[in-house]
């Protein structure tokens, strides 16, 4: 019978309800007039017309107070002040027609039962029929519980409810005030019964509605979730109401950012403009991870032009777009100018700075994917160090400023070419700086940035879209994660503390282990990760040995001679450094030895240049020589 009713169109169901009142409105008043009397009431003097007058006055009554405007199973319990001004209105035209025509065999003290009944008949059946559409629809929606029983979280149960594709059966929260009450008709719990009530409700979802949440409150709240089969979302931002309601097109699955991402220290507004404002700005690398994050970060510091080059012409499309059109509403006077190119062409990156009298250069462009570069030792010579070589030159030759490398944790104490290449390029600027007394040169440390290219958690992610297995290397590797946004705010910030030849090192908080990282992926899908004490999980993980050149742990200082700056995330290091006089011939020679494809050459000059690089000699024995096609 609902799943009838729902699927009738609104005009039906507006019949339907108008032909139930028209019948029950005369049972109520016999009802009223047998309660009066105190027996069944029976009067063959009554007039007919007396139980049809209730009705044929309820009826255009009800309809105009509304009553048949009502989607039946969103009505509130604020309806009940619509519902009694009817009832009243129709009781008292009632008694006033009883009053004019003064019919035998009606008792007048039964008005007032007459009142109370109807009352009881309209709104008991409309809530009555909101019940069991309710319960009709949880057995038909998915289940959900809402973390979070402030506004926003009673906002988002009239929201969810709306949609019709779920339905919210408990709230959960950390304020003991309202753990037992209800809010919005809904069950308000304490968090230590959450596997209780998980496993009772059947719920497949839970939504965290806590705009104002810290991240360590967030990761609090998902460690209480974590060994249970749900899915997790979340309503970010204080945005996230509009108007006084919940938008559910905010609503999104909670990620990794989440997890492993900080609370977020104020930036320093006068550093973030120092090296943007009303300068010329050229950001290398423009289509990858870092450098487009560094993009979107540098539009928003009103600099005069902003230079894009890269070498992907996809990436650079893309980028140049995404730019153009957060410019466009705005009406910015902003002129972005993507460069399609390499790093590696002196001539043209010279030519670019002098003709655009380039004033800042983020240089992120670089090889970092480290298996790939292990396989290709040559190309991470050319593209790490000689461009990074390169760009520092056209800088100084055209007045450039200052100059931001952005750099690895893995240059420290490198086991693999991708670090060892770009320890290099951080040798290659401090040993220019002291040539040079114009540009600042600058270049900032940090590890891994959550979802970029290349890094594993878009790769866990595509791998437990497919049912698993996730494949990580060691159980035991550890990695230092920053968002990128972070990563972005932080390294234009640290150029402008630069005072020449600089390495800064940024605060990436305490180390994650991977395999940590990948359950907790599994978990937050609504999965369970397969193992031989746990056969019935869904994702398998899979250890696969470490890949050439990879390091169980990285580092982020050579040293410990380490000194603070004015940013609380920020440090700079004060490292060992080689003479330009005597880089400059290993330089030369490490060109000589890259355009011959002399790769034991490469390999020594690199164990001369980068102190603390330890190559694995067996794995690059066979990867330099036949992943670089000698024999």
């Amino acid at each position: 019978m609902i799943d009838w009713l729902q699927r009738r169109p609104r005009k039906e169901r507006r019949i339907f309800a108008m032909a139930f009142d028209f019948m029950m409105m005369p049972l109520a008043l016999w009802l009223a007039f047998s309660l009066r009397l105190g027996e069944v009431f029976i009067s063959a003097w009554t007039p007919w017309w007396v139980f049809l007058l209730p009705p044929v006055i309820a009826l255009p009554v009800f309809f105009k107070m509304g009553l048949y405007r009502t989607v039946i199973h969103l009505i509130e319990i604020q309806a009940l002040e619509t519902i009694l001004k009817a009832v009243t209105l129709m009781v008292v035209i009632f008694s006033l027609f009883l009053l004019l025509l003064s019919p035998h065999g009606v008792p007048r003290s039964s008005l007032v039962i007459f009142w109370m009944v109807s009352l009881l008949i309209v709104g008991g059946s409309r809530f009555w029929l909101r019940r069991l559409v309710h319960g009709y629809q949880q057995k038909k929606r998915q289940c959900v519980a809402i973390y979070g029983a402030g506004e926003t979280g009673a906002k988002l149960v009239s929201a969810l409810h709306l949609s019709g594709e779920s339905y919210v059966t408990c709230f959960f929260d950390d304020n003991p005030e309202l753990q037992g009450q209800e809010v919005a008709g809904i069950h308000v719990y304490s968090p230590n019964e959450i596997e209780t009530v998980l496993q009772a409700r059947d719920i497949q979802e839970v939504i965290i509605a806590m705009p104002a949440a810290t991240m360590i409150q967030k990761k609090n709240i998902f460690n209480r979730l974590e060994p249970h089969p749900v899915q997790v979302k979340i309503l970010p931002g204080l945005d996230a109401m509009i108007n006084g309601t919940v938008q559910l097109d905010r609503l999104r699955d909670i990620n990794v950012d989440d997890l492993l991402g900080r609370d977020a220290v104020a930036p320093h507004s006068e550093l973030l403009g120092t090296c943007i404002r009303d300068k010329v700005v050229m950001v290398t690398g423009a289509g990858g991870s870092i450098g487009s994050e560094l993009c979107r970060q540098i539009i928003k510091h009103q600099p005069k032009s902003l230079l894009l080059f890269e070498r992907n012409e996809f990436a650079l499309y893309s980028i140049d777009q995404e730019l153009k059109k957060i410019l466009e509403p705005m009406q910015d006077t902003i002129e972005i100018i993507p460069f399609l190119g390499s790093v590696q062409h002196l001539k043209r990156v010279t030519k670019i700075c002098k003709s655009f009298a380039v004033q800042t250069i983020y240089h992120a462009a670089a090889y970092k994917h480290v298996p790939l570069v292990e396989c290709n030792p040559i190309e991470a010579i050319q593209n790490n160090i000689m461009g990074t070589l390169h760009m520092a030159q056209s800088a100084i030759a055209t007045h450039v400023e200052r100059f931001v490398l952005i750099s690895t944790d893995k240059a420290v104490r490198p086991t693999n070419v991708m670090g060892a290449s770009k320890r290099c390029a951080e040798l290659v600027l401090q040993g220019l700086q002291t040539q040079n007394h114009h540009t600042c040169f600058s270049m900032v440390r940090f590890g891994n940035v959550l979802g970029s290219s290349g890094s594993v958690v878009p790769l866990f992610h595509k791998q437990i879209k497919r049912g698993g297995p996730i494949t990580l290397t060691h159980k035991n590797i550890t990695r230092y994660f920053m968002t990128i946004p972070e990563a972005s705010q932080l390294v234009i910030q640290a150029g402008a503390m630069a005072a020449g030849g600089d390495v800064f090192v940024l605060d990436m908080g305490e180390p994650v282990r991977i395999i940590d990282l990948a359950r907790k992926m599994i978990a937050l899908s609504g999965l369970t990760e397969k193992t031989v004490e746990h056969p019935d999980g869904h994702i398998v993980i899979e250890e696969t040995g470490l890949r050439p050149g990879e390091k169980l742990y990285e580092e982020l200082l050579i040293g410990s001679n380490v000194e603070g700056t004015e940013h609380p995330l920020i440090m700079r290091a004060n490292e060992e450094m080689i003479t330009w006089q005597e880089l400059e011939v290993l330089l030369e020679n490490m060109q000589q030895a890259s355009q011959d494809f002399d790769v034991q050459a490469v390999r020594e000059l690199l164990l001369t240049l980068v102190n603390g690089y330890q190559p694995e000699p067996d794995i690059h024995d066979w990867v330099w020589h036949k992943g670089c096609g000698n024999k």
